[in-house]
């Protein structure tokens, strides 16, 4: 597949400019909707990695495959109810899709256990800027100046809230560095299922990009692991919560989104991730939250609004 052919199905699935009335507004609500509940389910998941008592490698791999039973019964009742609805199977931007967000969850899952979650949430959801500048390199995308500036207020809002911890720290800086390239397999993450969306629904693009993302960390967990399976019921509970509540239920409500919004604004409504993450890091272990983190959290959900599309 050509560049150019990626780039326009990804541009596909943002709202036609010419759909007027109720029904786009409430596309574009809906769409809204699923991407903030998507930022707050993934925002619990450094909290639970942190609690999973296996390693970071295991732990991505039970999320992922625990959840592909709900993402099977969600796609197959998806297409029944919709039987016109567009269904290929394994589409190149879906197999790109399971391969970035393999690449996402193994360098996120080691920053977690090596820097604060604050830090490694920020750096993860960096995510819009790496969209913009892989939507720009590699199709050729250009996003207007509203969003851009609206990108830089969310940038800005992001520093703020890690500002305390973002000082140099040489027993952070390794997981700094594998949370900003977290980000940027993120951001491919973005592209990949904006582009998948026009051809196939939410329900099997998550399924099926998530049967690629688990046999793939299968192999590292079994190769790279001590041990695989939790030991204790608690451990199980853990990995559940992450399978249904942060894959199952946050990737699905992204790939929901994906098909409704544009793909920039979306990874910007994903910057609320770092704010729900940063408050879960203050319930279960202690991390302070300060008037100026608050006031960058006040700064992002700033940009996010200059940043919204403009909808007839």
């Amino acid at each position: 597949m050509r560049a150019a052919d990626l780039g326009e199905r990804t541009n596909a699935n943002r709202p036609a400019a010419g759909k007027a009335g109720s029904d786009g507004s409430k596309e574009f609500l809906f769409g809204v909707v699923a991407m903030l509940l998507a930022a707050l389910a993934m925002s619990i998941s450094p909290s639970l990695v942190r609690l999973a008592d296996v390693g970071p490698f295991a732990s991505a791999f039970w999320r992922v495959f625990l959840a592909l039973p709900i993402l099977w019964i969600w796609m197959r009742y998806a297409e029944a109810s919709e039987v016109t609805a567009p269904r290929a199977n394994f589409t190149l931007p879906t197999i790109l899709a399971g391969i970035a967000f393999t690449g996402d969850l193994f360098f996120w899952h080691l920053a977690i256990m090596r820097t604060t979650i604050a830090n490694a949430t920020f750096f993860a959801t960096m995510a819009p800027l790496w969209v913009v500048i892989f939507g720009w390199l590699l199709l050729r995308q250009r996003v207007d100046r509203t969003t851009l500036i609206g990108l830089l207020v969310c940038l800005a809002g992001g520093t703020a809230l890690v500002a305390q911890s973002l000082a140099f720290n040489p027993s952070r800086a390794v997981g700094d560095a594998l949370a900003i390239i977290t980000g940027a397999f993120f951001g491919l993450y973005f592209l990949a299922v904006g582009a998948a969306r026009p051809r196939t629904n939410a329900a099997r693009v998550t399924f099926e990009l998530s049967v690629i993302t688990s046999a793939i960390l299968f192999l590292v967990a079994f190769f790279f692991e001590p041990r695989i399976v939790p030991q204790s019921i608690s451990g199980w509970c853990v990995l559940l919560a992450l399978g249904l509540i942060s894959h199952a239920g946050g990737q699905g409500l992204l790939s929901v989104a994906l098909g409704r919004l544009p793909t920039v604004f979306s990874s910007l409504v994903i910057f609320l991730e770092s704010i729900a993450a940063a408050l879960f890091a203050w319930f279960l272990f202690g991390e302070n939250v300060t008037l100026i983190q608050a006031l960058g959290g006040i700064v992002i959900v700033a940009g996010i609004w200059i940043a919204r599309p403009r909808t007839p």
